[in-house]
């Protein structure tokens, strides 16, 4: 990164990644990259990428997988929606499209060419939600592990991070299988959250 780029004006950069067209090539619909930043955010939301309704409408979690992701923080649509409070910067900021089994991975352009640019101007995070294996692999330090072990593990990182799983209801099952995260996790989080905002 040159210093020119470390340089740059948070508004510049900002307006940059919404113009971004990197991955034009290889997505089904027009480049509608979606993030949600602000310098004075002090909580910072890293999920995969937009599925396809949130590319429709423009904003982050705009589904079903945000209302169980703000239930588990605690609060409403208009606080998880302040800017100045919550960041919202997925590993992949436009929609990738759909596989065989849901929504493809984040493009891998997106993350080399803005993520430390962007974390970088985002200087008064206290708290980091890391939801689902892509954000796990890039924020969490240590070894790989699943999904399960890292969100388990949530202690070693706490309080500047907390792995989540995806709060997608294709997750039912696996919080069926995993009530320790809603007893045990889900307070901490709320708490924390409630603290921060």
């Amino acid at each position: 990164m040159t210093t020119s780029e470390k340089n740059r004006p948070f508004e510049e950069l900002v307006a940059q990644v919404r113009q971004c067209r990197l991955c034009e090539a290889h997505l089904p619909h027009e480049p509608r990259p979606v993030i949600q930043v602000s310098r004075a955010a002090r909580v910072l939301v890293v999920g995969q990428a937009p599925g396809r309704r949130v590319h429709e409408t423009g904003l982050p979690f705009n589904d079903p997988s945000g209302d169980r992701l703000r239930e588990w923080m605690g609060i409403e649509r208009e606080v998880f929606y302040d800017e100045q409070a919550l960041a919202i910067l997925p590993m992949g900021f436009c929609y990738p499209g759909t596989g065989s089994s849901g929504d493809l991975p984040p493009r891998r352009e997106c993350a080399p060419a803005w993520r430390e640019l962007l974390l970088q101007k985002l200087d008064q995070i206290q708290l980091t939600l890391v939801i689902g294996q892509y954000a796990h692999a890039w924020h969490l330090p240590g070894p790989k592990r699943s999904v399960t072990d890292q969100v388990r593990r949530w202690q070693e990182y706490w309080p500047e991070l907390m792995p989540l799983p995806h709060p997608s209801p294709r997750n039912n099952l696996w919080l069926r299988r995993n009530p320790w995260f809603e007893q045990e996790v889900v307070p901490q989080l709320r708490q924390r959250v409630q603290a921060l905002l």
